[in-house]
């Protein structure tokens, strides 16, 4: 019986990949593969790919597999196994609320102090309920300052522009220890219930922001809407924050998310708390200042973030730059006890490698998140990681954070209706000048094979088919050849 399900699996694929279960290779790498590679005009020396049987030596594929490479995002699975072993599946980040001065009735005659240790997603949900707490526990009226105490990261306020001069995108928001929603608002686009226009509505509104919505509801094909639409955000003063949106919205788009990053951190906290204390019932009317917690400081009240195992899931399967970045940083704060930086979490990466054997010279790490020009690793000690995560007590946690082929995640779009669709965990890597894939692929054998891809070449945009290929070759490589089907 599981010689004939194995063979009816070997027909369909046959039907299906006619040329993938028996390809031609050329130099170990599958014809289907390098023809992409040609066509885009790609040298194979500014490409690496590293196909091997999980657990065992012996690779089947191995091209410039000791070359550094820059992996774009999948630099993300380094720090992200990086902190389930030495943090912890079940670590947890917390955001602390001090008071100093005098409680009287509702009002505090002194300052509120805001303590962050790095979390990847204080959301603006988890925020009000945490100021909400504050309220149901009496306090109403605040005669004090907001206090942002970020000590917990040494890092000087980053460039948001810095990358690419597209300081707004989501993807540039830069770390930060009390980080807030991502320090973005996330405007949805929808028709209006009586169909005649377009509202634009923020998950949450900084006092400072004011929305004007020109934009123009259109009957069209969806497409690229963000394409038709135009943000022009202003600050005519410190205090106030204007961004205008024009343009037509397509009906046919139904409701529709951009997330845009505002102001910058301090700004941003402080304006969110003063629009949600208000919507509590709350009153206050003073200034925001960054400063660390006096020592005479009460503590109140504390928000936990939820554990590693679910946040990294956020971070690979969607690809998140600044959670990357606070959870890369978190690691030397945790391991060091001291005010964490970017060469100190790169140290504890290197210090971790090293008592798993893996010396990874050519290993660079700027920020963890692969939003780098600089990042570097090769294909052989990515596959050494993956082998080892293989091994790993957290194994089962890395791997569910990565996107599930034709499923969820990255690539819930890629591969649909393949054979390989929902048989492989992947994580993607894409700057202009690079794309890169690695993962774990359960094959049609049912072994498991660890795949890694990396191609870095001004014309890398266009190699995109040879990663879905070498997917499904990896997949059918060990299906048995199926004789051609005669008939009279």
């Amino acid at each position: 019986m599981k010689k004939i399900t194995h063979l009816l699996l070997a027909l369909s694929l046959a039907c299906t990949l006619p040329v993938l279960a028996q390809i031609k290779t050329t130099s170990g790498l599958p014809s289907a593969v390098t023809d992409v590679f040609t066509k885009a005009q790609v040298p194979m020396s500014d490409v690496a790919i590293l196909v091997k049987e999980v657990g065992v030596t012996e690779a089947i594929i191995s091209h410039n597999i000791e070359k550094p490479m820059n992996p774009a995002s999948v630099m993300k699975l380094v720090t992200t196994y990086a902190g389930l072993e030495l943090l912890g599946a079940a670590h947890t980040w917390k955001t602390e609320v001090y008071v100093t001065g005098d409680m009287r009735a509702t009002t505090l005659k002194g300052d509120l102090i805001l303590k962050g240790t790095g979390d990847p997603k204080l959301t603006v949900e988890r925020f009000w309920l945490l100021l909400k707490q504050l309220r149901e526990r009496g306090l109403r009226t605040i005669n004090g300052d907001l206090i942002l105490d970020k000590t917990f990261f040494a890092i000087p306020e980053a460039d948001p522009n810095k990358f690419d001069g597209e300081a707004s995108r989501a993807y540039n928001v830069v770390p930060d220890a009390l980080l807030l929603n991502f320090k973005a608002v996330r405007f949805q686009f929808a028709p209006a219930i009586d169909g005649l226009s377009v509202t634009i509505s923020p998950d949450v509104k900084p006092t400072q922001l004011e929305i004007i919505n020109r934009a123009k509801l259109v009957d069209a094909p969806c497409g690229d809407w963000r394409e038709r639409i135009k943000s022009d955000i202003q600050t005519p003063s410190a205090t106030e924050l204007r961004i205008t949106f024009t343009g037509n919205y397509p009906r046919s788009c139904g409701e529709r998310v951009w997330n845009i990053s505002l102001l910058d951190h301090a700004r941003f906290v402080g304006g969110v708390f003063a629009t949600m204390w208000t919507d509590v019932g709350g009153v206050w009317k003073g200034n925001v200042k960054v400063a660390a917690t006096p020592r005479e400081a009460k503590l109140i009240a504390v928000s936990e973030s939820l554990g590693l195992s679910e946040v990294i899931r956020d971070i690979n399967k969607f690809s998140n730059n600044v959670m990357a970045r606070q959870l890369f940083l978190s690691l030397s704060a945790d391991i060091d006890k001291q005010p964490a930086t970017p060469q100190r979490s790169y140290d504890v990466v290197r210090q971790w490698l090293a008592r798993k054997n893996i010396a990874a010279p050519e290993l660079v790490i700027e920020n963890g998140s692969g939003l780098s020009r600089i990042e570097r690793i090769s294909a052989a000690n990515l596959g050494k990681l993956l082998d080892a995560a293989w091994r790993s007590a957290v194994m089962p946690e890395f791997i569910s954070s990565m996107s599930l082929v034709g499923v969820d995640g990255t690539f819930r779009r890629r591969a649909r209706g393949e054979v390989v669709s929902g048989r492989a965990h992947m994580k993607s890597g894409t700057l202009n000048d690079v794309r890169a894939i690695a993962g774990y692929v359960l094959a049609a054998d049912e072994r498991r094979y660890l795949m890694v891809m990396m191609v870095n070449s001004n014309n890398a945009i266009f190699t995109q088919a040879a990663q879905d290929a070498l997917l499904q070759w990896v997949y059918a490589r060990s299906l048995p050849a199926v004789p051609p089907v005669v008939i009279n």
